[in-house]
This record gives C-alpha cells, structure tokens and sequence, in this order.
C-alpha cells in the first residue's frame, strides 16, 4: 500500500516537474524571441539609414532644418542643467522630507496658511510633476486643501531653480524673473482664498497612500529621479522641438500678425503651455526662443504652464478626482492668465 501511494505521488511530482520544465524552457524560448527582435529591429533601422544617407543629408543641409536644429539644440542645451537639477532636488523633499514637517510649519488658521503655503513653494524647489504627489501628501496629513493646492501652485513656479533658469533665459530683461514671482504667487494665493470661499470636501477625492511604501529611501529617491528625468525630459524635447518648428517653419505673417495682436498673443502661449507641457525647470528657454511676442505674452506662458497643462489635469484628476479637476483647471488657467496681463503691465 506504502509503494502503491508513493508511486502516484512520484509520478505526479515527475508530470508537475515535466510540466514546469517545459513551461520554463517554453518561456526562454519566448523570452530569446523578444531579445532577438531588438538587434533585428535595430539592424533593420541602420539599413534603412544607409540606404537614405544621401536624401537625408540633402534634408538636413536645408536652411530651414538648419535653422531648426540650431532653435533646438540651443534650448536643450539650455535647459538640460536646470531640469536635472530641479529633479534631484524635488526628489530629494518628496523622499526625505516627511509631510508632517509641513504641517508643523503652517499656521493653524487656513486662511494665513495659504501665503505661508505659497511662500515655501519659493524656498523649496520641485517641479509640477512632484508638487501634485507632495500636495496630496499634504491632505492626507491632515494641511488644510487650501493651503495645500496653494503649495501646488506655486513650488513649481517661483522656486529658486525655476527662477534662476529664467534669469539666465532672459538676460537682457531681468524683470522678467521679478514678474513671474509676483503674478504666480498672486495666483496661487488667489486659488487658495477662493478655495476656501468656494471649494467643497465633496469635489475633493482623498489622495491615495504613496508610491513608495515598501520600499528604502535610496530606492524610493533614484526611483523618483528615474520617473521625473523621464517624463520631464520627453516633455522638454517635444517643447524644444515644437518651439524650434514654430521658429522655424511658421509663415512669418502668421507669427507677427499673432504677435502683434495683444489680446491674440497672450492667449496662444497661454494655450501653447497648456498643450506643451513643458517642465517649469525648462519653459523659460521655450519662451525665451519665442522672441516675435511681447514679454507679456511670454510672461502668461510662464505663469501657466507650471499650474495648468495637459500632463497636470491628468495628474490632478487621479489624485484629488474629476469633479476637482474639471474645477480646478479652468478657474486656475482664467485667473493665471488675468493675473499675468495686469502683471506684465505694471512691471514690464
């Protein structure tokens, strides 16, 4: 009976056995498929760039690609030291400083924790892509909304790196960095005042636990950093490369009948930040290479841009909810671009 038991039980063990083996070396197989693709697809890539060296060469020595290049490279290579920067540091707050630090420092009261709030975003650097996850963190220790969305607002805007980026991108205006203080923190105040007069809990979902528990601070930093270098770094290129066609390829009647139109002009950079979604560390190189507009026009560009754009509404609505966002987002863009055009009148 012991052997008649032990047999099935062996025999299975060796069907489990085989099973898995097969399944393993079924995996491999596959798992060798997918890394032979690469090599292939890449070969196949230099092939084609072989075989079309000489229309491409043509394409390239065009003095609109030329030109285009030129627009290109020079704000990339602009940019770049601020963006990585900007995220080091932003990864470093969002991992080793804890949120209850924040709540500690704000006044009890909300309504003076709202410039409080909006204050720190000039001492304490991080891009729009970290400022959602902190803020959330924020309400979720227990920051009064207002001054949290306050913080929101403003860190991406007015921090040292973003301010110092943009008084390298306009050397020759440096009330430009004076205007983009004063009209983001006027608008980040604003939103926080109106939010206590108007907002209500019940558009406002409960931000969800963090990424990174579970894991080590060293490993939750580099993680951020991988995250923010990655997706800061494609919006920047796409932003580069959509400032280097409009320099380049627009009609010029296009560009300066925009341009010279007041109204016309502040709102197509107001929607160009939108639809861009250019990291705060970088925009200013953006806006600084689209010198056909006014400094008013260029000043509503960079007051958008690091509270309301594509990738932010996004980012808002999975955090705090939709009916936030869809709130949220145009009261933020309306009073960002007023804000911006009173601004810009009186200082610039």
């Amino acid at each position: 009976m012991a052997i008649t038991k032990a047999a099935p039980q062996k025999t299975g063990e060796t069907g489990e056995t085989g099973e898995t083996g097969g399944a393993g070396e079924t995996g491999r197989a596959g798992q060798e498929g997918r890394h032979l693709n690469s090599p292939l697809l890449l070969t196949m890539l230099m092939v084609v760039l072989v075989l079309l060296q000489s229309p491409i060469r043509r394409a390239l020595s065009a003095p609109v690609m030329q030109s285009w290049t030129t627009v290109f490279v020079a704000v990339m290579v602009q940019a770049l030291p601020f963006l990585v920067l900007g995220v080091l540091l932003s990864a470093a707050i969002a991992v080793f400083v804890p949120p209850s630090f924040f709540a500690r420092a704000l006044p009890g009261r909300p309504a003076l924790a709202v410039p409080v709030a909006g204050a720190a975003g000039a001492v304490l650097p991080g891009c729009e892509c970290a400022s959602v996850p902190v803020a959330g963190a924020l309400v979720r220790r227990g920051v009064a909304p207002a001054a949290a969305l306050t913080f929101l607002l403003s860190a991406p805007a007015i921090n040292p790196i973003v301010l110092t980026a943009t008084a390298v991108a306009f050397p020759g205006n440096p009330e430009m960095v004076l205007a983009r203080l004063v009209a983001s923190l006027l608008v980040a105040c604003a939103m926080g005042w109106l939010w206590l007069r108007l907002g209500r809990t019940d558009w406002l979902k409960p931000p969800s636990h963090p990424s990174h528990d579970g894991q080590s601070k060293g490993e939750a930093f580099w993680g951020s950093v991988r995250h923010d270098v990655m997706h800061a770094g494609g919006f920047l290129v796409v932003g580069a490369m959509a400032a280097a066609t409009l320099k380049a390829m627009a009609p010029e009647s296009w560009l300066r009948a925009a341009a010279d139109n007041p109204v016309l002009s502040v709102l197509a950079l107001a929607i160009l930040a939108v639809v861009l979604s250019i990291c705060s560390e970088a925009d200013a190189f953006v806006a600084a290479s689209l010198s056909q507009f006014s400094l008013t026009a260029r000043l509503t560009f960079l007051v958008v841009g690091p509270m309301i754009d594509l990738k932010l509404f996004a980012m808002q609505t999975g955090t705090f909810g939709r009916a936030f966002a869809l709130r949220f987002a145009p009261a933020t863009f309306t009073l960002a671009v007023v804000v911006s055009v009173l601004t810009g009148w009186v200082i610039l």
